[in-house]
């Protein structure tokens, strides 16, 4: 700086007297600087090891962190929580700007895959400047804690608040509309006041991610699936359009089975369900109003809260379920610090993010869940769901960190529930000894609806929460529009309506975890459409040749071989090659998922004669 200010100045005095420049001394000649030496591919393989082994450190101290905040939410667990992402992503944002200066090295595939995924490795980018940095991890911190703490104080009884899992439990259970909107409405209005931060969150993130070489988040996030931005949102939307006539069948029937229910002054025959009716908060899952559109005279064999009830099950012992499942494939049990350190009740005495959710804290070993669990149907399901994201953390722990991840997002999520595909089956409730025998095949209808109504109902939420979020990132959707484009791609994708009018004072966004906490979601929709993918290839190997949806590779070692093999590759390869390894396919296919349900879709649609298709 000081040499730049004596420059100047010497200028300033050539311009303006010109007979002394003439005559005074001529400027000693500065020696040109030294060119940096051209970084070679030794040096590119010193810098990430040791950016791996800065950023694992780092990781684990976040996760730490984290792990205290969600389950002792206070300001200064947020603080501590904050603090720790702010350093992670700092690390990680230096680490991804000092990478580029080897972009024009060639370097061998692995190596080059790995400084790839450095620039991809943040879901939340971060603006290089400091301030910046740490208002953007406070932002988000604060929004995912107040989704934590979050509840909902009834007029008539102000003194006697609901959390979250006592809402559920009325949105699951209740029949009276009137009931079934009010604690809508109440828990809604936990989004309003992340409004504004959710505007400058996205904003901050949108500088980093442009700091980085990306065109905004949402396209930094598309970039992460082994093709580019476009390329991912077209194989959605292929993928999408696959299924897009099962969903429709569906939503027909149960707008039919609902408008009987509740009467056409509450559900419009020809159109759009109200968004309250479909024992769900969100409704991202319908399984809840089962009851309400099951076939006349249906019998599905079994109710599984029933049996899990009559077995006097703890939480611990349904957990003890779903590492069962995993075991009987040959994997490893979990370590004692899994069962030591794992969050499986909602503590009596404070706050805690009661979403579900598998943590991987040390890359090794030390695996946790942390889960409110209710001893019920859904929550046995989510257990297996929850234990395949541990234990595909333990199948790539020999990688090195920036491989420590699943092929893609949605792998992660699909492994654990192409377990749950086994789980729900009749056949290994029986072998587990929760079911005395198994049902006949005149109950397979019934329970592929029962299946359906969470399985497919889910599609078009997993897709469009996404959509909009990308929308947001590049600018389509401008922040006084928030609200409305929310619910037009609800209308759009689901053939929902909400439950009482909108508007941009309301940020229904807020209100569904993943968008305070910044997960990107459009994983679970992948993973819907791949656990169907998955299954149909193992049930395969098992050597099983019966209806697809009938199918348990419980206890087959066949099948948990050709499992580990691919969970063991982490991120190593493209998932596509993993893909390739698990299923013998380069890309996912919808065409499992709807052989899947051919049955009751050939059924859905004998029911819907005479019925409007769509709204």
């Amino acid at each position: 700086m000081r040499h730049r200010v004596l420059r100047t100045s010497a200028l300033i005095l050539l311009l303006f007297i010109p007979a002394f420049a003439q005559t005074a001394p001529p400027e000693k000649k500065t020696a040109p600087k030294a060119k940096a030496p051209q970084p070679t591919v030794a040096d590119a393989v010193k810098f990430m090891n040791d950016a791996e082994a800065t950023l694992k450190q780092a990781s684990i101290k976040q996760a730490r962190a984290d792990w205290v905040n969600q389950n002792f939410i206070t300001d200064d667990t947020e603080a501590m929580s904050a603090d720790a992402n702010n350093v992670l992503i700092a690390e990680t944002t230096k680490l991804a700007e000092q990478a580029t200066r080897f972009d024009k090295l060639k370097l061998p595939p692995e190596l080059a895959r790995k400084f790839r995924l450095l620039k991809l490795s943040l879901p939340m980018p971060a603006p290089s400047n400091a301030r910046e940095r740490e208002e953007l991890t406070k932002v988000q911190v604060s929004m995912q804690s107040d989704y934590g703490k979050g509840k909902y104080c009834p007029p008539s009884a102000p003194d006697k608040c609901l959390l979250l899992p006592q809402i559920e439990k009325i949105m699951a259970s209740s029949t009276d509309p009137e009931q079934l909107k009010e604690v809508w409405v109440g828990w809604h209005k936990v989004g309003a006041p992340m409004r504004d931060r959710y505007t400058r969150f996205a904003g901050l993130s949108n500088k980093g991610a442009r700091e980085m070489g990306f065109a905004d988040t949402g396209a930094m996030w598309r970039e992460n699936y082994d093709m580019s931005a476009d390329q991912f949102e077209q194989d959605v939307e292929r993928l999408w359009q696959q299924v897009r006539p099962l969903y429709l069948s569906l939503h027909a029937y149960v707008r039919a089975q609902l408008v009987k229910k509740y009467g056409p002054q509450v559900v419009p025959p020809d159109g759009m369900i109200p968004a309250h009716l479909l024992g769900n908060m969100w409704a991202q899952e319908w399984g809840n109003i089962y009851p309400l559109v099951a076939p006349a005279n249906a019998d599905k064999g079994y109710d599984l809260t029933k049996l899990l009830e009559e077995k006097k099950t703890t939480p611990v012992q349904l957990v003890k379920y779903g590492e069962g499942f995993f075991t009987s494939l040959g994997f490893a049990p979990l370590p004692q610090t899994f069962w030591e350190r794992s969050l499986l009740v909602k503590p009596q005495d404070r706050d805690v993010v009661c979403h579900a959710s598998a943590w991987d804290i040390d890359a090794q070993e030390d695996v946790r869940l942390k889960m409110c669990i209710q001893v019920r149907d859904e929550d046995f399901i989510t257990v297996h769901h929850e234990l395949g994201h541990n234990f595909y953390q333990r199948a790539y722990r020999k990688q090195p960190l920036l491989f420590e991840d699943s092929a893609n997002d949605g792998f992660h999520e699909a492994i654990g529930d192409t377990m749950a595909l086994s789980a729900v089956t009749p056949e290994y409730l029986h072998q587990v000894g929760l079911l005395p025998q198994v049902p006949r095949t005149s109950n397979d209808i019934p329970f592929l609806l029962r299946e359906a109504l969470d399985k497919v109902a889910f599609l078009p939420f997993g897709l469009r929460i996404d959509r909009w979020r990308w929308q947001v990132f590049n600018g389509k959707i401008k922040p006084q529009d928030y609200e409305k484009a929310w619910w037009q791609m609800i209308n759009q994708y689901q053939g929902l309506s909400a439950p009482v009018p909108r508007s941009e004072a309301d940020f229904d966004a807020g209100a569904k975890y993943h968008i305070p906490s910044n997960t990107p979601y459009v994983r679970y929709f992948l993973a819907r459409i791949y656990q169907f993918q998955f299954q149909r290839a193992l049930c395969k190997t098992a050597g099983y040749t019966g209806p697809l949806y009938r199918c348990s590779i419980y206890g087959n070692k066949a099948a948990g071989e050709k499992l580990a093999k691919a969970l063991a590759m982490g991120k190593s390869r493209p998932w596509q090659e993993v893909m390739f390894e698990m299923t013998g396919e380069k890309e996912g296919d919808a065409s499992a998922m709807m052989e899947y349900f051919a049955p009751l879709k050939q059924w859905l649609d004998e029911q819907n004669k005479g019925q409007k298709i769509g709204w």
